[in-house]
């Protein structure tokens, strides 16, 4: 895709003017990092705060009394049951049983807020208004940018901005006001750390955004440090370790998956590919691959799509996502392997350019999570 047909975020203009390095992503020209590097931007989100510019994901809302019942119908996830103002992780799913997108949810009382991921954008929203627009009103939000405040100390730091922010705790929203902009901020985000995603109208994004960059501890954050942080927290990038050829236990997403949806359950069923996914939750038809953390045991950076093989030299999977960890200061990776290479402390080899590369089958996250529960 040429420069000309990229689409900018309302912060781009504030990205040249930081000195970003722009790269094509999900039909945007977004930042990859700033002069200070991906490893300094890193250890800024670690270590204090920094913030990212995610406008180019989807935002929409699904209103009327059926909403609820109807978008539960396309996840495996307990949208009904989900209390106001509380967000929940979503997939959604083929009639195969395997993961078109996962999002974010949140009840906001009078409707359901929904975050999708850029990349798959048009088609989520036309898959939802496919599948439930007859049972609730399906209506994209394209005027609102996201921003994304994560570390430590950000949500301190943006309490001194937003009075009563700091009384979110972990995967919980509300709405605030900014100088006459109304906001929605979710205690979430894609780095393992503390912090926060703002919906805000796109007029008034870049005049947060520099509100936000003028608080000392506020740094701005790339690409390339949001896929470095998110692979320490042991997350998953739709298109990279999860996608349409992999199911929900596949990728090792079973916690996502509560107990009133599966067998026994009181809403058990119901959604696309149930019958796959039940199965392989219940061990009746087991998966015969599943998404590992690898850690290298030698220091070599193991990159996808980096070939797993056995002891043996034959081909066992493939590496979907890895690199040298900037916090952990070591090789990791996430990949899949067949089911009975997955148990922890299992010993795989990554082809890197001709070289078997010896990695532990480890526990995900690589790096401990800061999330605040309260």
């Amino acid at each position: 895709m040429s420069d000309a047909a990229l689409l900018q975020t309302p912060l781009h203009a504030l990205h040249l003017e930081l000195g970003a390095k722009m790269v094509p992503f999900a039909g945007y020209s977004m930042p990859v990092q700033y002069p200070s590097g991906l490893v300094a931007e890193h250890h800024q989100t670690r270590q204090s705060a920094g913030l990212f510019d995610v406008s180019h994901m989807g935002q929409l809302r699904l209103d009327g009394p059926d909403a609820a019942a109807a978008f539960e119908t396309l996840m495996p996830m307990d949208v009904q049951s989900l209390g106001v103002d509380k967000q929940r992780y979503g997939l959604l799913l083929t009639d195969e049983g395997t993961i078109i997108d996962d999002l974010m949810f949140v009840n906001r009382g009078d409707h359901l807020f929904v975050i999708v991921n850029g990349a798959c954008k048009a088609g989520d929203i036309a898959h939802i208004q496919a599948r439930i627009g007859g049972r609730c009103k399906v209506t994209p939000l394209p005027e609102r940018a996201l921003l994304a405040l994560q570390g430590p100390q950000a949500v301190a730091a943006l309490a001194r901005l937003i009075p009563g922010v700091d009384k979110l705790v972990f995967m919980t929203g509300g709405a605030f006001n900014w100088q006459g902009a109304d906001l929605y901020i979710t205690r979430s985000g894609y780095t393992g750390e503390d912090g926060v995603e703002i919906s805000v109208h796109q007029s008034r994004a870049e005049m947060l955004a520099r509100a936000l960059l003028a608080l000392p501890e506020v740094k701005p954050i790339g690409l390339g440090a949001r896929n470095s942080l998110r692979l320490e927290a042991g997350l998953c990038l739709y298109g990279n370790d999860i996608d349409t050829t992999t199911t929900p236990v596949e990728g090792a997403l079973n916690w996502a998956i509560q107990k009133v949806r599966r067998t026994g359950g009181e809403r058990a069923g119901g959604f696309p590919g149930a019958a796959t996914v039940l199965a392989q939750l219940d061990g009746s038809q087991p998966a015969t691959r599943k998404r590992v953390g690898l850690v290298a045991k030698e220091r070599i950076p193991v990159r996808e799509p980096a070939e797993l093989r056995n002891f043996d030299g034959q081909r066992i999977g493939q590496v979907t996502s890895g690199l040298l960890g900037p916090t952990v200061n070591q090789p990791i990776a996430m990949g899949y392997v067949e089911s009975d290479y997955a148990a922890l402390g299992t010993e795989v080899f990554a082809m890197v350019r001709g070289k078997p590369v010896p990695m532990l089958v480890s526990a995900m996250p690589f790096n401990p999570a800061n999330y605040y529960r309260g």
